[in-house]
């Protein structure tokens, strides 16, 4: 198994990282990660939350989300596995994770989102 390369963790500025989470799709694909806790495929763990978008959309917001220094990714074959990379993002800005998980997501919240199927 191999895994790409992303940004050193003192590297990443706070505004790169908020722009990122901006996104509904990155902030819930964020969130599902965090409920994962490990290695796992992204479009398994988008499917948990009732996200439907196509392979190359997935692979962008995978891809920002990663040079925003927010996940890791492993190649595994043709699978790409990824993880939160909850333990230096809470180290660069402590909190910030903790808030996404206590402000949970929209959809638990009853607010409908463009993005998802139900």
């Amino acid at each position: 198994m191999t895994e790409v390369t992303e940004p050193a963790i003192e590297t990443v500025t706070i505004d790169v990282v908020l722009s990122a989470l901006a996104d509904p799709v990155r902030l819930t694909f964020v969130r599902a990660l965090d409920a994962a806790g490990d290695w796992t495929c992204g479009s398994d763990v988008l499917r948990e939350t009732g996200v439907t978008i196509g392979k190359s959309t997935l692979s962008h917001h995978i891809k920002v989300l990663r040079d925003a220094g927010l996940i890791r990714t492993r190649v595994d074959g043709i699978r790409r596995l990824v993880t939160l990379r909850y333990d230096e993002v809470e180290q660069r800005f402590p909190g910030l994770l903790a808030m996404l998980r206590e402000h949970g997501p929209a959809r638990a919240r009853g607010i409908s989102s463009p993005y998802t199927s139900g």
